[in-house]
């Protein structure tokens, strides 16, 4: 049933419009003041809000202002004596939803209930329309034999109908979305297997990848004689394309979309290993073969990726582009007004790179804390929390003044990461790598079919730390587990979000250029 609050100070003299509404099925919460529209808002679902602009007390505006603070999304209908300005621009501004001018009547009321309650129940029956008509479709291109390019639109597609199906509750439509999703993953996986090696070794047409993807994509807006604007080089550390996605309405209300695309990462797709194979322009093992001072393998002390503003320099460098560029990492909100603050000097560089790890750092605190487990429960959930944290982020404040700026902006990230589901069984010595979605290390002990194996790491670029020292790779939702406690270890991990193996969320990942739309 669909709850309405109606706040007036003047409640008792509606008596016959909240009648009416509750003989046409509506349930209907009476209160007398703003205040107390805010009290049942705190303890009850409400659907749909009725406010009367001038109340004594915590005024119609004021009441929206908090409405609007606790749920943004919840629909507000303001009621007022007068068509003034000011109502009309709050509802071109999508603050409220509609205005009515008093005095009202039970059938302007009623239409403008359906209206407003009914648009959420149309928009998920057309979407749930729409996706039967396109399923076949789907099925039938998931059955050919498609290329790297092919595979990108059809993660695009999957990205697509999961953030449009999400409006719906029909758990039928979700269900069937999700086995074809799994079917989409399941033959992905199979795909990047089949081709990755070719691809590192040249003998097959190779897509963008990490190692290329700078030169490739970035490298063309540079210029050393600065004839081209700035280059802000925006990396979201962990960041998916599905994320990108749905956060774009909000990035795009300041920003123009000149080139929305993608780039496939290598394994492992971790920081380590992505991160620095994306600055350096060069495969891990390259990294550690020609640059040693700048690779620290995983058995060493040290961060893992401390070198990347060097390693990115000596790229620039082979490539010829001998240019001043800033290179900064953003930990904490504090650091990040401050590199707000010091645009005027960045702007001075052909190139700037920024890193914001907050997305990382969410992934990492909803497997180790039970709270962000809460708010992160789901896929929509993960990218609600994502969409909550740029609103009001430093690099939301970064966009706005770039947004007043002549530059050119790339979003990026090092690698994704999927919602783990299937443990698979895995042992080997104390000093295996302690990742769950890849296992390097001596006396690994695993079932063939379950991984992705790569016995000789130099057929794939990557370091040997010993003679017998295989690389193993989780594939699709799969995490690894040990044998020892066991069930502990699953319950634990099982549904936290994780990286490092063979996903589409992992390795189709989102490259964006922007541009100010003055």
């Amino acid at each position: 049933m669909t709850t309405i609050l109606w706040a007036d100070d003047e409640i008792d003299l509606l008596k016959p419009h909240i009648m009416f509404l509750e003989e046409k099925g509506y349930a209907v919460i009476p209160v007398c003041s703003g205040s107390d529209a805010l009290d049942v808002l705190a303890d009850e679902h409400v659907d749909l809000v009725f406010l009367d602009e001038q109340m004594p007390g915590l005024s119609g505006i004021d009441t929206l202002r908090a409405i609007k603070e606790r749920q943004p999304q919840l629909p507000v209908v303001m009621i007022t004596k007068s068509e003034e300005e000011h109502i009309m621009n709050d509802a071109l501004g999508g603050k409220i939803s509609d205005y009515l001018i008093k005095p009202v009547n039970p059938n302007q009321i009623l239409l403008t209930v359906k209206r407003l309650t009914s648009q959420r129940a149309l928009v998920s029956e057309h979407s749930m329309m729409s996706y039967q008509q396109q399923f076949r479709e789907i099925g039938l291109q998931l059955d050919s034999r498609m290329d790297w390019r092919e595979w990108m639109e059809m993660y695009r597609r999957l990205v697509f109908w999961e953030l449009e199906l999400s409006h719906t509750d029909d758990e039928n439509i979700h269900s069937i979305f999700l086995d074809q999703k799994r079917d989409a993953q399941r033959q992905y996986c199979r795909f990047y297997e089949q081709h990755y090696i070719d691809w590192l070794s040249g003998s097959d047409e190779r897509p963008p990848m990490s190692q290329t993807v700078l030169k490739e994509r970035l490298f063309p807006l540079l210029s050393a004689a600065g004839t081209q604007p700035p280059t802000f080089l925006i990396v979201i550390d962990n960041f998916r394309y599905d994320q990108w996605a749905f956060v774009r309405p909000a990035v795009e209300e300041l920003l123009r979309v000149e080139r929305d695309d993608m780039y496939y990462t290598i394994i492992p797709t971790t920081t380590q290993f992505a991160r620095n194979a994306m600055f350096a322009g060069l495969m891990p093992g390259e990294i550690e073969r020609k640059y040693p001072q700048y690779w620290v393998n995983e058995d060493e002390e040290g961060w893992k990726n401390q070198y990347e503003d060097q390693l990115l320099d000596e790229n620039l460098r082979r490539h010829g582009l001998h240019i001043k560029h800033t290179y900064n990492k953003v930990l904490n909100a504090q650091y990040g007004r401050k590199l707000v603050d010091r645009l005027p000097e960045l702007l001075r560089n052909p190139l700037n790179v920024i890193i914001y790890n907050f997305v990382d750092m969410l992934s990492h605190a909803r497997t180790d804390s039970d709270i962000v487990r809460e708010l992160a429960a789901d896929e929509r959930a993960y990218r609600s929390l994502t969409l909550q944290w740029l609103q009001h982020s430093p690099l939301m404040d970064m966009f706005r003044a770039l947004a007043e700026q002549d530059v050119n902006i790339v979003i990026t990230t090092d690698h994704g990461s999927v919602r783990t589901a299937r443990p698979v069984r895995v042992k080997g010595d104390r000093d295996i790598s302690v990742n769950l979605r890849y296992k390097q290390g001596r006396l690994l002990d695993y079932r063939e079919g379950d991984v992705f194996e790569i016995r000789d790491p130099q057929k794939i670029f990557l370091p040997r730390l010993h003679v017998t020292s295989p690389y193993i790779f989780a594939r699709e939702n799969d995490f690894f587990a040990y044998p020892n406690n066991y069930n502990q270890y699953v319950q634990y991990y099982n549904g936290t979000f994780q990286h490092g193996g063979i996903s589409m969320e992992e390795t189709l990942v989102p490259y964006i250029l922007l541009r100010p739309k003055k």
